[in-house]
């Protein structure tokens, strides 16, 4: 996966000096085209330089055979890296758009419009007008070379204004630091991972010798486990990679911008997050460049750059790869919340059970006692109402002799007492007959 992503910086490290190719060269084709025209008109002029004009002009198709070849590649690399390209400028813009210097925003958008409409506009006929210009052979050789010049030229000022736009970006330590938290807070945003809860910014830890240390961010992990993530990487010698101009001066910068990687590889594994107090860290720590084409133009230019860096336990990663990281970890989050809930529910549903099987036990104990009483109550009743002679029957016949009495017993016993009478009355009668 990791080579897949060196594979994609390195066309995104090319891509941006070829990115405004697209627009200029559309527009050297609509003049090409206007002069084609023109240039039918000289054709008969020039009808007695063809004999020699043509044996040039096999050498050129030569030439022009690779440029068209290069042009595809040019094409190919365009269309398979649009979104990526297109991503990091709208990273650029809208970093932009929060400094508090309108004048820099409005001019930053205006330059990023400016690369952006021409591409998306012309993408889809781009090719057929390469092919068309490519393909026509009443050019002759100073055309080709006048195309050529052009190219070159325009490539020259699209430089130009990316150096430009890279300078006024990180020209200032300051401002390329600010800048490099703000992407990384983004990335952490678009990630799915709470701040304060799943990770923390501008943490403060102490180390075994009481020194106060302040990672960047602290991606929290279940079981009590912590990622570090430090983002204070130097861009600076990358950007005079980017703005100049001289081979050898881009030399030196490139080579001071890995020795600035590399520099700081080492400051981070001296650090040793993974023995602060209070932080319990994995054994790697994350170092994130917020530039892609940084990052591969460093790696390039130094393979055994990230060998050094994995054996000091440092992990390079970029706003790509870390973003991929994170959602790992939001899903890893997403499972343990899961399976807490699953544990309280579990938890819940036995302290219910054991609460139940109480409940029933005790009406278990309860419908004895009821049918006991129950019992005891029909046994009492049977006394008091029922059978010959029993005791609402004697006590009734007290009053009937004269007793008097203040109230009489309640009438629903009394009924009660005399069909009972009745009841035994006839039955002992039917049984003496």
């Amino acid at each position: 996966m990791f080579v897949v992503f060196l594979v994609k910086a390195r066309a995104e490290s090319r891509a941006a000096g070829l990115h405004a190719d697209l627009a200029v060269c559309s527009r050297q084709i609509e003049e090409l085209t206007k002069e084609r025209e023109s240039q039918r008109l000289e054709i008969d002029e020039l009808s007695t330089e063809l004999t020699e004009a043509r044996a040039v002009l096999r050498e050129q198709q030569v030439m022009l055979k690779e440029e068209r070849r290069f042009a595809s590649e040019k094409l190919t690399l365009l269309e398979r890296n649009r979104d990526a390209l297109k991503q990091e400028f709208e990273n650029l813009a809208n970093r932009i758009f929060e400094q508090k210097s309108e004048h820099f925003t409005q001019q930053t958008r205006t330059s990023l419009d400016a690369l952006l409409n021409p591409f998306r506009d012309q993408l889809q006929d781009f090719r057929k007008r390469v092919d068309d210009v490519y393909t026509s052979e009443t050019r002759d050789r100073q055309a080709l070379r006048s195309e050529i010049k052009s190219l070159q030229d325009l490539n020259r000022q699209i430089t130009e204004e990316a150096a430009n736009l890279t300078r006024a970006l990180k020209g200032d330590k300051k401002i390329q630091g600010n800048w490099g938290e703000l992407i990384l807070e983004r990335v952490l945003e678009k990630s799915g991972l709470r701040k304060g809860i799943e990770y923390e910014t501008q943490g403060s830890y102490r180390d075994a010798e009481k020194q106060l240390l302040r990672p960047d961010v602290v991606v929290h992990l279940p079981d009590n486990r912590n990622l570090v993530i430090d983002s204070k990487v130097s861009l600076l010698d990358y950007q005079k990679w980017v703005v100049e101009e001289d081979d050898e001066a881009r030399e030196n910068a490139l080579k001071k911008h890995v020795e600035a990687v590399r520099n700081h590889i080492r400051t981070l594994s001296e650090k040793d997050y993974s023995q602060l107090d209070g932080l319990h860290s994995p054994d790697f720590v994350f170092l994130f460049m917020p530039i892609e084409p940084a990052f591969v133009a460093a790696f390039q230019q130094d393979e055994n750059l990230f060998a050094e860096a994995f054996e000091r336990k440092i992990i390079v990663v970029t706003p790509t790869t870390l973003l991929a990281t994170l959602r790992t970890i939001e899903n890893i989050w997403r499972y343990e919340r899961q399976s807490q809930n699953a544990r309280l529910i579990a938890e819940r549903a036995g302290a219910v059970y054991d609460k139940l099987r109480v409940f029933v036990e005790a009406m278990e104990r309860l419908g004895g006692q009821l049918h006991t009483a129950q019992v005891t109550y029909d046994s009492a009743m049977s006394t008091l109402t029922r059978g010959r002679g029993n005791l609402i029957s004697q006590a009734n016949r007290f009053v009937e002799l004269g007793v008097r009495v203040k109230k009489e017993l309640p009438k629903a016993i009394m009924d009660q007492a005399e069909v009972d009478a009745e009841e035994q009355a006839t039955g002992e009668d039917n049984q003496q007959e």
